[in-house]
């Protein structure tokens, strides 16, 4: 990390957590972070659900969610971003705070509850959009919704046009009772509609759902049994956890979801479960605790096609995803891998 990143992020630490994200977004905007452009090699090259990455180092949604900042990004490091998540209506969350850094645990914990300006602001600025990156778009309900079912497939129509994927999110612990859309009928259903809706697009954009950590094992057999039923070309595990083991930080506490370093080990766990139930039938997208080059390998070894990474960048800056994904070029050379694709899985049985 830089000199002047490092001093940046100090100054950050010192404010509200959410404020300090705003001006992240704003420092983006203005140009004030690194751009370094794509970081890519033969060996970084891959293809996801058919969508070619120039590396497997992508940026979680919930970062940028109003796709305020898709040019920057798009030239920061990263492999692929996703923005989002935009709801059918505008809607401002849950009450701040909302946000808390858990800087002992190297983590976070948010209840932000799907804030955001919707899907008609959020498809504008899509619209504008380079193509020379790969963005997709993470999809919700609105909290008051009648049919919230139905608001994944409403913005996906909306926005479509403009996406090179689209990320069912019915894992956020965040909205009453949007987890339940995770058992296996309703989310059937779901998918269904959101696939169908698929079909009047101008082009055919990947459909990729994102759950929870905290499912059990009749719960990861019931979302592999519906990924292949549904024919989805991806599945992103995972979302944050409600389970609070092992922190140390005065905010552990407090209500939401917690990402970053605690979550590494569970959501790899699930991960690995899943890749052994699918077979390399629908890619997987390991998104949990990543925060160095070593674990985004244990990653892809465990079963992930691609990684993506939001909250160990609270603490390693915006250049860590340039960082990882040389690093994983290092280790993929060191261990006599020509090209990501080819470690996908091979440790699998390390997390079963």
């Amino acid at each position: 990390m830089k000199l002047t990143e490092k001093l940046a992020l100090a100054a950050l630490h010192k404010v509200d957590p959410e404020a300090a994200h705003g001006l992240s977004i704003k420092a983006l905007t203005m140009g004030l972070t690194p751009t370094p452009g794509p970081v890519t090699s033969a060996r970084l090259k891959t293809t996801l659900a058919g969508i070619d990455l120039p590396n497997p180092v992508g940026l979680a949604a919930g970062f940028d969610k109003n796709a305020d900042a898709l040019a920057p990004l798009s030239k920061s490091g990263f492999g692929f971003i996703e923005v989002g998540a935009a709801t059918p209506r505008p809607q401002p969350g849950n009450p701040k705070p909302r946000l808390f850094r858990l800087t002992e645990d190297k983590a976070a914990i948010n209840r932000f509850g799907f804030n955001n300006e919707g899907m008609e602001a959020i498809g504008a600025r899509l619209a504008q959009r380079s193509h020379d990156a790969v963005i997709g778009l993470n999809l919700g309900a609105n909290k008051d919704s009648e049919d919230r079912a139905a608001d994944f497939a409403k913005v996906l129509a909306h926005c479509g046009a403009h996406l090179d994927f689209a990320t069912v999110n019915v894992s956020s612990p965040n909205t009453e009772k949007l987890r339940d859309l995770q058992g296996k009928a309703a989310l059937t259903a779901l998918l269904a509609g959101v696939i169908e809706t698929r079909e009047g697009l101008s082009h055919r954009v990947p459909v990729f759902l994102k759950i929870a950590p905290d499912l059990d094992r009749t719960g990861i057999e019931d979302i592999a049994a519906v990924a292949l039923e549904t024919g989805i070309d991806a599945v992103i595990a995972t979302n944050t956890t409600l389970s609070r083991d092992g922190l140390r930080s005065p905010h552990k506490g407090e209500a939401g979801g917690l990402s970053g370093a605690p979550l590494f080990e569970k959501s790899t766990r699930v991960l690995a479960q899943l890749s052994e139930l699918l077979e390399g039938k629908v890619p997987l997208v390991g998104v949990g605790g990543i925060s160095t080059a070593e674990q985004a390998y244990a990653k892809i070894c465990a079963g992930a096609s691609a990684v993506q990474l939001y909250t160990a960048m609270v603490y390693g800056g915006l250049s860590l995803a340039g960082d990882i994904a040389r690093g994983l070029d290092g280790l993929l050379a060191r261990d006599g891998f020509d090209n990501v694709a080819q470690a996908v899985g091979t440790k699998r049985k390390d997390w079963l």
